[in-house]
């Protein structure tokens, strides 16, 4: 996955900030601020897209998730998750990866101060897997206040529903990258 494995045999939410980002920038002619900046993926591409974006608002000015992996929905989830490798995994694991996985989670965790940081186009089809987990997220986004669209069209988990919503998503990134 996108993520850092608890066990630390899978870093690559590190590799991706600590390597690849500085490597893109320092090779390529960039634009490198905030304001040009957007993460956008679909199904696990879009839990990646959630979880960098609320673990580093400061780098993104838009996300958006298409039909996103979610993480666990519960600590339950979590704990089975995490005991398929790891059997006997301690409960301040589970919690801290819990904490750090799930975005139900990490929405709850936005401080104040940061609930406009990154604007959010969240997209998924009305028959898609993982629909509950981003009603859930919606839903944990209303109640904090966190300005977000999210739309739900008719389809599933399929190529033809995210090729469908690649233009609107262009467009809500190249919004916030004009120049007025």
């Amino acid at each position: 996955g996108y993520f850092n494995d608890p066990k630390g045999d899978w870093n690559y939410e590190d590799f991706f900030f600590k390597e690849l980002v500085p490597y893109v920038e320092k090779k390529y002619r960039i634009k490198s601020d905030k304001r040009y900046r957007a993460v956008a993926g679909l199904s696990m591409g879009g839990g990646g897209s959630f979880v960098y974006a609320l673990h580093h608002p400061e780098m993104f000015s838009s996300a958006c998730p298409l039909s996103a992996a979610t993480g666990p929905l519960t600590i339950e989830d979590a704990k089975k998750q995490l005991m398929r490798t790891m059997p006997d995994v301690a409960d301040s694991v589970v919690t801290q990866y819990y904490n750090r996985q799930s975005v139900v989670a990490l929405v709850n965790a936005v401080p104040d101060d940061q609930k406009k940081a990154v604007r959010w186009y969240i997209d998924d089809g009305d028959d898609d897997f993982l629909y509950e987990g981003n009603c859930m997220v919606h839903i944990a986004m209303r109640k904090k206040e966190i300005p977000h669209e999210f739309r739900v069209r008719d389809g599933g988990h399929t190529w033809t529903y995210w090729r469908e919503s690649l233009p609107k998503v262009l467009e809500f990134v190249s919004q916030a990258f004009h120049q007025y």
